[in-house]
């Protein structure tokens, strides 16, 4: 499978920021694990990170344009509230698991609510890095059933 992973703002700033919610290591150490796991299942991998509403937007067209099968997307903060990320999402008719790697439901008040999350097949959160992992294998298995 072809699969894009999109994470959005602050992201690149994890193993620094919040270390008692995102862990100690580092962005650069999540998208090795991220390479190697898919590379173990045979997924072409593709990684991107913005702090810009606008520039994941055009991410999202582009996986649409180079016949992505699936997605996977942190939208941090934009999840909760970015239509224009979500009409995206719908617009591209790509199945996208939205991944967080704390359990939002577990924390602040308006970090429950997902804008975001009813424009992809499913979520992920509150398993670290492995979320990826787990949205990869989600893909994987509604990839067989179609």
């Amino acid at each position: 499978m072809k699969i894009m992973v999109i994470n959005g703002p602050n992201l690149n700033m994890i193993g620094v920021r919040e270390k008692g919610v995102y862990g100690t290591k580092s962005f650069e150490d999540i998208c090795k694990y991220i390479n190697t796991e898919g590379e173990k299942r045979g997924h072409e991998i593709t990684l991107f990170q913005s702090n810009c509403e606008g520039e994941i937007i055009d991410e999202l067209q582009k996986a649409y344009l180079e016949k992505y099968d699936g997605i996977i997307i942190n939208p941090g903060a934009y999840t909760h509230y970015s239509y224009a990320i979500h009409d995206a999402i719908k617009g591209i008719n790509i199945d996208t698991v939205e991944v967080h790697l704390s359990n939002v439901h577990a924390r602040e008040d308006f970090r429950k609510k997902s804008v975001t999350a009813p424009a992809c097949i499913g979520q992920m959160c509150g398993f670290g890095e492995h979320g990826y992992i787990l949205a990869m294998k989600a893909l994987e298995l509604k990839n067989l059933a179609e």
